[in-house]
């Protein structure tokens, strides 16, 4: 019996001797695979260019209808987004939706308008589908926009497909910019004509102390601001018809506004 105690005892120490043995290989193992997984972690972060990823699934598009992208950036004012998207998201009278409304910017960040509500483009300039509509909006400070070469772009080529470029408020300076409103006429923000002119003067700009929106040819222009509400019922207007747009204007309490007295 001490014998074989002996015999196990010794078997039970070289056992154990071996297992020691293996632990640093497998401690060194588990080690350098989370390191590989840091690192891959890390490469996927560098490799994650907001500019150019696509979210997993991009807002869907109804083929069969006209498609209205309304431009966003950093610090443009609130409601010449949010006005367009109230108008043309209203469905018919039966139910269907009669527009594809989209928001676009230059990549996938979180967009920060000048009343601080952060908001997140649909699409990007790369992936942004051909428009039927373009609405350009504007920022209290224009002057990097005007010089961004990429929004430029981007405008100028969806003009060429599109059936209505709608500019409000200081939008109509990018419209400037791009040159491709020249000869037509177009207004800007109450108190902005001047500057408009004088840094564009083939545009023709109307008073704006005089006018809140103005459409020439394919060119439509507001006051911007609650003013972009205007732009947006008149070009649904001529996209269905006047039954609808008193449909949307009914939905949108517009005449309680209108007639609101304190």
């Amino acid at each position: 019996m001490n014998k074989n105690l002996t015999v196990a005892i010794i078997l039970c120490t070289i056992l154990l001797g071996s297992c020691n043995e293996k632990k640093p290989e497998n401690a060194a193992m588990q080690q350098s695979g989370q390191s590989d997984l840091a690192n891959s972690s890390a490469d996927d972060k560098t490799t994650n260019d907001p500019a150019t990823e696509t979210p997993q699934k991009l807002k869907p598009l109804n083929p069969d209808l006209p498609t209205i992208g309304i431009l966003m950036y950093s610090d443009v004012l609130m409601t010449e987004v949010t006005a367009p998207l109230d108008v043309f998201s209203k469905n018919s009278e039966t139910g269907k939706p009669l527009f594809n409304v989209i928001t676009i910017g230059e990549s996938y960040d979180m967009i920060t308008c000048e009343e601080g509500l952060k908001m997140f483009p649909d699409y990007i300039y790369s992936n942004a589908p051909v428009l039927d509509v373009v609405i350009v909006p504007s920022a209290y400070d224009m002057t990097t926009k005007v010089k961004d070469a990429k929004l430029l772009e981007f405008i100028t080529k969806q003009n060429t497909n599109t059936d209505y470029t709608v500019s409000n408020c200081a939008g109509a300076s990018l419209l400037g910019a791009t040159g491709i409103a020249d000869g037509k006429k177009i207004v800007t923000w109450i108190g902005g004509g001047n500057d408009l002119q004088k840094n564009y003067p083939n545009l023709l700009v109307q008073d704006d102390s005089e006018v809140s929106y103005v459409e020439d040819g394919k060119f439509l222009s507001s006051n911007g601001n609650l003013a972009s509400y205007i732009s947006s019922l008149e070009l649904l207007e001529k996209l269905t018809d006047k039954e609808h747009r008193k449909s949307v204007e009914a939905h949108l309490y517009l005449d309680r506004l209108q007639h609101w007295k304190n």
